[in-house]
């Protein structure tokens, strides 16, 4: 199989905790002939973890996903309890729009055991892409680290440069489970933060929000429903919607719509307000605590600053109104 440009789809797999913003993401990574999706695997964050097994099922189905492979993983954080964000997803954590259960079942592996089998098959080195807590990929970093000669980069969706959502400094994926955020940044394979810096920039405008919802196609109708529930407005009668983790699936679709820096990013771990903050060092010279108590080593990151608004929302549109051959005609 290869896509229009000739080159054959990239192999990816989507780490989620499906919420409304995972669930664009999976609606992208399906439906984008370049990308090739190899498995989900789930983990507790914005809901519990039974529920985001249940989500990813239902949006794989709505989508006319092939039998694509899901596995339950992390029902916590490797030390934190569960801190779920329903207030943000709703109470089953889509945005309580009533989708019917999914026929579709998960695998008998466990989230681990599935990334582990996937990257090691594939022909080509895979992209991860989390756009959850990083329980799940620690655990497996820390279980095999053999996988890592397979992985081609991993982009996740976590951390903030300036602003957090969770604290005043901290990304919610990030907080949720820091440990497992530190671990991810020392896996030895490129990785691409995308952080909330360029996720909250990403606004789907009203007008194709409404076009969306509009569709006969259930895929299409329900990435519209997604986005009319995200919000902000762009005014009073004509809301629009982010984007959000599907932003990160448009930079492996896209890198050149993303601007970013190499930087040495480290993640907060000691108690306190800053604990779960991503310290991304953007300063050009080292500062006097380096000259007085030396250097430490900390993981080279490429953090994105900057998004090509305009160029990623023309993507997921594009993807997300693709005719599919669904498995129900």
């Amino acid at each position: 199989m290869t896509t229009d440009s000739g080159r054959p789809p990239l192999p990816v797999i989507v780490d989620c905790d499906t919420g409304i913003d995972d669930a664009l993401a999976l609606l992208l990574a399906v439906r984008h002939p370049g990308l090739d999706l190899r498995a989900v695997t789930c983990v507790a964050g914005n809901t519990d973890v039974e529920g985001v097994v249940r989500n990813t099922l239902t949006v794989l189905e709505q989508a006319g996903a092939p039998d694509v492979p899901v596995a339950r993983g992390a029902g916590r954080p490797l030390i934190e309890d569960v801190r779920t964000a329903r207030h943000v997803h709703g109470h089953d954590g889509m945005g309580d729009l009533g989708l019917p259960a999914p026929t579709r079942t998960p695998v008998g592996l466990d989230a681990v055991g599935l990334l582990r089998r996937e990257i090691l098959a594939s022909p080509r080195p895979v992209t991860l892409i989390p756009t959850a807590p990083a329980t799940n990929i620690a655990l497996l970093l820390r279980t095999h680290p053999e996988v890592t000669g397979n992985i081609e980069r991993i982009v996740f969706m976590g951390g903030a440069v300036a602003t957090g959502n969770a604290t005043p400094v901290a990304e919610f994926n990030v907080w949720h489970d820091p440990e497992a955020a530190a671990i991810l940044l020392t896996a030895g394979v490129p990785i691409t933060m995308y952080g909330l810096d360029v996720f909250q920039r990403v606004i789907v405008p009203g007008p194709d929000v409404r076009r969306l919802r509009a569709s006969a196609e259930p895929g299409t109708r329900l990435a519209g429903e997604l986005l009319a529930h995200r919000g902000p407005a762009t005014d009073e009668t004509d809301p629009g919607g982010g984007l959000g983790d599907a932003g990160a699936v448009c930079a492996v679709i896209d890198p050149e719509g993303l601007t970013t820096h190499r930087l040495p990013v480290e993640v907060s771990l000691a108690p306190g307000p800053a604990r779960g903050q991503t310290l991304v060092d953007r300063r050009v010279r080292p500062g006097e605590s380096e000259l007085h108590e030396g250097t430490r080593e900390q993981p080279l990151v490429d953090v994105a600053l900057d998004v090509d608004v305009a160029r990623y929302v023309e993507l997921y549109l594009s993807a997300v109104e693709r005719k599919v051959e669904r498995k129900d005609e």
